[in-house]
């Protein structure tokens, strides 16, 4: 059926409500919304469902939401596990409690319980709820950073972790064969009274407050100086704020500050065009505040609290934005050295467990301690899946995971990084290099100038609708059919093809498995230490170019990046234009 004649569907069939078909009446006539909305399904693809609200089977709407679920559903009971129940959280996006009522009375009706949270919550709290209360899987209504007409649908599994093989494919493809107007639903206030629409709250955040807690190293720095240190933090309109708030609280973090307009959730996100901490503008508000409280450091989480964005201020009063990279190797190095330091060791299956993408920074940190680097396919629920096999196998002990992208865990309690357990490690780590007369950019000075100066960046293209996704396609063939050899000043050593499961060196042409799944991603190994990866996204319409170089100092590194970026800008326009 084409997208004409589904469109006609919708409007026609009586298992469509008034309110969806008076808002496709609007767009009659306009020929390219309508074949936008209709030309394909949303996808259900590895990370779930996200796209812009609206009707239409290529929108995020409560029939795609229902059809998804009852796909999770046809799968949950034919592993045999429906009476473990699924865990629901959503965050403060338009249509996120109406999402998690729709996902959560279809898997009422096919006989399997839900347990919904009673407001909205983050992330990695969703996480931690499967893993507590038993559940086969999770469903979480978030589009994390993407703008305010964006909303998605996340899927757990039951180790606490976002579904991977083979539940990942299997799921989707019980969303692939359900039609849309198959999926079951009943009422609410009946699927109360048979038990299977059960409200959570507190019986989930305390004990989870609590395992962040019990990751703390130097609660006596906080005694000594956490009356010292002023904070400055924003939720960005989002799910953090009631929980970093309150976790510092309970530590003795007595000084923090939150900013006023951004305090309270709100789908539409009125401050930022984009409600990301990677975003400088995210930042405004808060440093604001920050200057005027004279501020330490200054955290923004994004609306469902998984990412963490941080500027530090330095002893001259200056702040500095720490990448995510950055961030996520001050806390590991802080959290590993400390371990070690109290311990006296660490585990000698110690590892530390980084993406693909991420700062080679990270492979120093755990050379300098002497513990293993493990690397995996972008996406925080490959580290989850290490712990997971560290768990089943009895070989290897986790001591912390982040990706590039803001996003870091230093426990076991959850499955998705955390950015209420990263806020947290970094003020008590603020405390700690407090009482040895240390800022946080004093700690990521002596990080540099004991392991070198990395530094790292993304760029990315962005390439919309039905054509840009083709465009994507297309240049990753491109890159294949015609490899590179040298990228700006650096020759290319190594290609690893995830796709094809192939690691090649140039030179002697010799090719063994990369040991990854397969995924659609190139990475080159350059000289003088320095690295390109190309992917395309799985949240966002783009195709993003990540690259690393290794300086000698601050000024070498910079200058480094910079070359390194208009060569990544000159290879971009290339493949767009080709």
């Amino acid at each position: 059926m084409g997208y004409k004649e589904t469109y006609q569907q919708w409007l026609e069939s009586d298992y469509f409500d008034q309110e969806t078909k008076d808002e496709l009446k609007k767009i009659a006539g306009d020929e390219k919304e309508v074949e936008d909305r209709f030309y394909m399904d949303l996808e259900f693809g590895t990370a779930g469902l996200r796209g812009v609200i609206g009707a239409g089977t290529n929108r995020m709407n409560e029939y795609t939401v229902r059809r998804a679920t009852q796909g999770l559903a046809n799968y949950i009971n034919k592993v045999g596990e429906g009476d473990r129940g699924v865990a629901i959280s959503y965050d403060s996006r338009h249509m996120s409690p109406e999402f998690a009522d729709v996902a959560a009375l279809c898997l009422a009706a096919n006989g399997i319980k839900a347990y919904v949270f009673e407001s909205l919550r983050p992330t990695p709290v969703l996480s931690y709820a499967v893993r507590k209360l038993h559940a086969i899987a999770g469903i979480n209504i978030t589009a994390s950073h993407n703008p305010p007409e964006y909303n998605g649908y996340k899927v757990y599994w039951e180790d606490g972790a976002q579904i991977t093989p083979p539940h990942d494919t299997g799921i989707m493809g019980e969303v692939k064969a359900c039609p849309i107007d198959a999926a079951k639903t009943m009422d609410k206030e009946e699927a109360k009274a048979a038990g299977l629409y059960q409200v959570i709250g507190a019986d989930i955040d305390d004990p989870y407050i609590e395992e962040l807690k019990s990751l703390v190293l130097h609660q006596d720095a906080i005694d000594e100086v956490g009356k010292d240190i002023t904070i400055v933090y924003t939720p960005l309109h989002g799910t953090g704020n009631v929980p970093v708030r309150r976790v510092l609280a309970e530590l003795g973090f007595t000084n923090v500050y939150v900013v006023p307009e951004q305090e309270k959730p709100d789908g539409d996100f009125p401050t930022v065009s984009y409600p990301n901490p990677e975003a400088e503008e995210a930042f405004q508000l808060a440093l604001a505040l920050g200057r005027e409280k004279n501020a330490d450091l200054v955290l923004a989480t994004d609306p469902d609290a998984d990412r963490l964005g941080v500027y530090v201020k330095d002893k001259d009063g200056e702040y500095h934005c720490l990448t995510g990279n950055m961030s996520g190797c001050l806390i590991g190095d802080y959290v590993i050295g400390q371990r070690k330091a109290r311990d006296g060791k660490l585990p000698e299956d110690g590892a530390f467990i980084k993406s693909i993408v991420t700062t080679n920074l990270a492979d120093a940190i755990a050379k300098d301690y002497g513990v293993e680097l493990i690397e995996v396919l972008t996406g925080f629920k490959y580290i989850g899946g290490k712990v997971l096999e560290f768990e089943k196998t009895g070989k290897g002990t986790y001591l912390f995971g982040m990706e590039e992208s803001y996003g870091c865990l230093t426990g076991t309690y959850a499955r998705d990084k955390d950015a209420v357990v990263a806020s947290m490690a970094l003020c008590e780590a603020a405390a700690f290099y407090k009482t040895k007369g240390w800022t946080l950019w004093d700690a990521m000075t002596d990080i540099y100038e004991r392991l070198g100066y990395y530094q790292d960046a993304v760029s990315a293209i962005t390439l919309k609708g039905k054509e840009g996704i083709e465009k994507i396609g297309s240049i990753m063939v491109e890159l294949r059919e015609n490899p590179l050899t040298t990228i700006g000043d650096y020759k290319v050593l190594k290609v690893r093809d995830y796709q094809n499961d192939t690691c090649t060196e140039c030179e002697s042409g010799k090719v063994e498995p990369t040991g990854l799944p397969k995924s659609n991603v190139l990475y080159y190994e350059l000289s003088d230490d320095a690295w390109v990866c190309v992917r395309p996204s799985g949240t966002e319409p783009k195709i993003k170019f990540y690259y690393g170089i290794k300086g000698d100092s601050a000024e070498d590194a910079a200058a480094k990046s910079q070359a390194m970026k208009e060569a990544l800008d000159q290879l971009s326009d290339r493949l767009v234009n080709a």
